[in-house]
């Protein structure tokens, strides 16, 4: 097996992933994924994808991600895993769509509006 790489989007993030048949070692930037992010539920939400598939410590990921914060970037990395597990078997779709892992959130910061404090706020109204 070569080299699968997927890219993942999610806010101002973006994942690059690149897998590898190996033990299960996830870097992320050059650090260990444990490492980057020291939260417990924002490591299980990269490992997520494994678990649903059933193929924990089979492959070795090598993450590149930049922008946005902590969260962003760690669903930008999980929806990357997904589409590279997808790429490598194609009976892994229907589990990890199941899981909404595959679908692109599109949600992002409303920008903000001239005339207005913030996107949607407004100054106080004075009628007299």
């Amino acid at each position: 097996m070569e080299m699968i790489n997927a890219i993942g989007r999610r806010k101002a993030s973006v994942a690059r992933v690149y897998l590898t048949k190996g033990e299960g070692a996830i870097m992320i930037n050059g650090k260990d994924y444990k490492v980057y992010f020291p939260q417990q539920h924002i490591q299980n939400k990269i490992t997520a994808p494994f678990s649903t598939v059933a193929a924990e410590n089979i492959y070795d990921l090598n993450v590149n991600v930049r922008g946005g914060g902590f969260k962003g970037q760690a669903e930008a990395v999980r929806m990357a895993i997904s589409r590279a597990l997808v790429k490598l078997n194609e009976d892994f779709r229907s589990p990890l769509k199941a899981e909404k892992y595959l679908t692109r959130d599109s949600r992002v910061v409303e920008r903000k509006k001239y005339g207005k404090p913030k996107a949607r706020k407004s100054f106080q109204f004075s009628k007299r």
